[in-house]
């Protein structure tokens, strides 16, 4: 089964972060460390790292006009940092894996999704 493991920061500090500086430079590598081994765990597929919100553009459609917006369609809690795609036997192995993340003890927290086939 394939999930979408989606990594909600939160309160998270980011490497681009004022917060990220109080860290020693061992917490530092011991969170990397840990994503690291995330990218390396069988059935996983690391996504890209996304921007920060406050660079988001948010597009919507009213009457065939595109409209956008500056920021993340989420407030920035809220807003998705980075995401995981995994191939596990079933939603217990997901959790495992999710519980793994940093961002989830850090101040956010992991959303994990059944991947699903529209067409």
């Amino acid at each position: 089964m394939q999930f979408v493991l989606l990594i909600y920061q939160g309160t998270t500090p980011t490497p681009n972060s004022e917060e990220w500086k109080t860290f020693s430079d061992e917490e530092k590598k011991k969170i990397y460390a840990e994503y690291e081994a995330i990218n390396k765990t069988p059935g996983v597929t690391p996504g890209l790292p996304l921007g920060l919100p406050k660079d988001a553009t948010t597009v919507r459609v009213q009457n065939g006009e595109s409209l956008t917006t500056k920021g993340p369609f989420a407030d920035v809690r809220g807003a998705v940092g980075g995401y995981f795609v995994l191939d596990a036997d079933n939603l217990d192995a997901a959790v495992k894996v999710a519980s793994q993340i940093p961002a989830a003890r850090l101040g956010g927290a992991i959303e994990i999704r059944p991947a699903a086939k529209y067409w």
